[in-house]
């Protein structure tokens, strides 16, 4: 197996809209295409089931 020592960025299409996922060794974010802002998930925070919390927090604080 590949060990995950850089970050991994790709780009996929959600409802007609471009989002750059980007996996790196401290977690996930999903970013609108274009945009700075995005949904952060560290690794530790999914492993806790604190994912759907950390998200909340971040929608709540834009």
């Amino acid at each position: 197996m590949t060990r995950l020592d850089k970050p991994l960025r790709r780009e996929l299409e959600i409802a007609d809209r471009l989002y750059t996922v980007s996996i790196d060794p401290l977690g996930l974010r999903l970013t609108q295409k274009g945009h700075r802002n995005g949904v952060t998930l560290k690794w530790q925070d999914l492993l806790n089931g604190d994912a759907a919390l950390a998200a909340a927090l971040q929608a709540a604080a834009r």
